[in-house]
Formats: structure tokens, sequence, C-alpha cells
């Protein structure tokens, strides 16, 4: 049963798309199959559309699909319909039709999952809500609807948020607003795209996880990157696992002293659990240097991008 907190996310997770797309609750209107005399309806209430008249999103920034998930909605679109109607907009009909025979066509902006559901169940129709939009506009709303949701793998989270910086040219701090997500989220979202390509790779296919690749990035070269994420893969390396494999490479002298019993380790462990948190929260290298309380941290970076990617999440804009 949803609790009260899991109703508050995902209210908090629709701000970003409810901004661009205002919704409007109203019961299905029939619109004929074949003519284009039903045009949409300015108040925006959902029509009844032919799945035939509408065609796939050329912006779609998901590229899977989960099979048995859509085969799993599917059956419920057989037996319950479309609870959540579609959105789309409308496009010029094509050359190619005979005189006279001038259906409307559409373009689907978000419900792509819902759209091909629906094909696999059977049905002819599809409750959507009609929008005229810009090109650039159905981009942005495409790519936040996506990172809005919890299934997409963190390489697609990763691609969707640099398409919105570089395409729409918006802050971390903008694009956090947008989707509902935390700054730091987001710019730990971005660092992901400095892994080499292999290494990704794994990401996406979910041999690593995100927190694999967070423990990863503390390596500067691409090829010490790839080399440790190899032998994560093939030990089966947990996140803790990994990120202590990795902190034995960035600092070998230490990892030979804490494989020596013998030796009194003179490290505060409360000062060792900090520097865990930083590495882990910053993805960087960060060693605390303290003296009864009085000390200085110092965190290391590896280039310009995690520079501005530190100062943002510092917060200097």
């Amino acid at each position: 049963m949803p609790t009260a907190s899991s109703d508050t996310k995902r209210r908090a997770l629709g701000k970003g798309l409810e901004s661009l797309l205002p919704q409007r609750n109203a019961a299905p209107t029939p619109v004929p199959a074949i003519h284009a005399a039903a045009a949409p309806e300015p108040a925006g209430r959902p029509l009844e559309i032919p799945l035939d008249h509408i065609e796939r999103n050329p912006w779609q920034t998901r590229k899977h699909f989960d099979e048995a998930q859509l085969a799993e909605l599917a059956q419920s679109i057989a037996a319950t319909g479309v609870v959540q109607p579609i959105v789309v907009r409308p496009i010029p009909p094509l050359a190619t039709q005979p005189p006279g025979h001038n259906p409307m066509r559409y373009q689907l902006i978000t419900g792509e999952r819902r759209w091909l559901a629906s094909r696999k169940a059977g049905k002819t129709t599809i409750p959507s809500i009609v929008r005229q939009v810009a090109d650039e506009q159905v981009l942005e709303m495409t790519i936040v609807e996506n990172l809005q949701r919890t299934d997409l793998n963190p390489m697609e989270q990763a691609r969707a948020y640099q398409r919105l910086s570089q395409e729409f040219k918006l802050t971390q701090e903008q694009m956090a607003t947008r989707t509902g997500k935390e700054r730091a989220s987001v710019a730990n979202f971005l660092r992901l795209l400095r892994l080499p390509e292999a290494v990704q790779a794994k990401v996406e296919g979910a041999e690593l996880t995100f927190g694999h690749a967070r423990a990863l990035l503390a390596l500067e070269s691409p090829e010490a990157i790839t080399s440790a994420a190899q032998k994560v893969v093939a030990l089966s390396f947990s996140v803790r696992q990994t990120e202590n494999y990795v902190q034995g490479l960035i600092n070998p002298e230490a990892k030979e002293k804490k494989d020596k019993p013998q030796q009194a380790q003179t490290e505060d462990p409360n000062v060792r659990e900090a520097e865990d948190r930083l590495r882990r929260t910053l993805g960087l290298k960060v060693k605390i240097e303290d003296k009864k309380g009085k000390g200085r941290v110092i965190i290391e970076y590896s280039g310009l991008e995690d520079f501005d990617t530190l100062l943002e999440m510092l917060g200097d804009k």
C-alpha cells in the first residue's frame, strides 16, 4: 500500500514535467478514426485517437524497454484500459495520402510505453491529450519525463542530463529543480560520462552499479578505471569492496599498513569515517589531516570538469 511519504515523493518528482505541461482531468472524448474534422480541443480534454495515427517521438532519449514489463503493462491495459492519457502534438498529414483522405496525424511527446503496450494489447485507440508545442519544448519534456522515471539505467540518466545541459544551457541547479532531484545527484550522474566507453557499457548492462561507477571515478586515468572495472566485475566486488580496492590503488602505502595487523593504527576512526563519507559523496580523493580537533581537508581533482563539479556541489554557482 502506498505511504504518505511515497505519495509526497511522487508529487515532488512530477513538478518538473507539470511545469512544462499542465495536466487536466476530464473524460476522454471520442474522435473519428479517419477524418481530420475533429481537431484537438483547446481545453486540453483527452481524445480517443487511433494508434495508427500516432508516430513515435524522434527525440526519445530512452533506448531500451523491458519486454517483460511491457507485456505486463499490456495485460493491464487489456483488462482495465489506459488509466493516464498519453500526450501528443498534431503534425501535418502525409503528402502521399490520396485526395480527400487526410486523417489527422500526431506525434508522441510522453507516454511511449503506454502507446507500445496498447498496441500489444490489441487496442485500436488510446486516450490522448493534444498540445501545440515546438520541437525544443518536445525535446525538453521528453527528457524531463524520462528522468522522473525510476527504471532508467545510470548511463541513460547521465546522457539525459547532458542533453539538458548542452542543448538548453541549464545549470545543474536548474536541472535538479526541473526533475525533482538533488543537485549533488545531478552532478554525480554527469560525472559518469567521464568513464571510458567500455566501463559505461558495463554500467548500462547492469554489470556495474551506480555505486561501483562512482567509486571507480576516484581513479585518474581511463586505463586505471578500465582495469579496475574488469577486476571488480570478475570478482563480483560489492560497492564497499570496490571503494576499498580503489583506495588501495590510490594509496598503496596506507593499504600496506592496513594489511599489517601488528602495526598500531594511529589514525582516528572518526576521521577515517569522515574521509570515506566525503569520498563517496564527492567521488574524489579526500584526505583529512587532524591534530586535536584542528587541521585541514585536502580534496584532489584530476581535471577542470571535476573542479567545476566540486564548486557546484559546494554551492558556488
